[in-house]
């Protein structure tokens, strides 16, 4: 059995959501830089995160993501579940049919048992605990970036009032009168 990435990404990326979300919704942009996960990959388990109800999506400026259930109410088995990553040491795929109509293969039984301890040991570790663990080894978490307005470093000029003819022909016929 192996875990490949959908599975690590998504704890990742939930893992990081879950220490920043205190300082309001954050972006997949912010998570695919902190953590150099493609933003891509991240738009799509977020997608099945949120259908599964592990986030909640906030949209427009100064939207994003924050978790749908606290964080100690979220299982890093609830997280690789939801993302589709199968959890099966089996060859079969639990369907007891390993050796083609022979039926099952004489280790089924114990591809079996490490699928229900995997699953009893990552049913076993909630996110709170991941948060809790990073926050111990030191993770330093920035306070909420100041928001960027659309305000240019030039002041703006004021247009000048002038009594001046505003083009040639003006400026000819101020000095006909004249």
């Amino acid at each position: 059995m192996r875990l490949t990435t959908k599975g690590r990404f998504a704890v990742t990326a939930m893992i990081d959501l879950a220490l920043r979300q205190a300082n309001g919704p954050v972006t997949l942009a912010a998570i695919s830089q902190r953590q150099q996960i493609s933003l891509s990959y991240l738009e799509q388990l977020f997608g099945k995160l949120r259908r599964n109800e592990l986030v909640e999506s906030t949209r427009g400026p100064g939207g994003g993501y924050t978790l749908g259930r606290k964080a100690e109410d979220i299982t890093v088995a609830d997280i690789i579940l939801s993302v589709d990553e199968p959890l099966d040491a089996t060859h079969c795929g639990g369907k007891e049919n390993c050796m083609g109509e022979a039926g099952r293969c004489m280790t089924h039984d114990l591809w079996s048992a490490l699928n229900q301890r995997m699953v009893e040991f990552l049913d076993s570790v909630t996110l709170q605990k991941l948060v809790d663990d990073q926050l111990a080894q030191g993770v330093k978490i920035e306070s909420k970036p100041m928001v960027k307005r659309a305000i240019s470093a030039m002041p703006a000029v004021k247009p000048v009032r002038t009594t001046a003819p505003n083009s040639v022909f003006a400026l000819g016929n101020a000095f006909a009168k004249g």
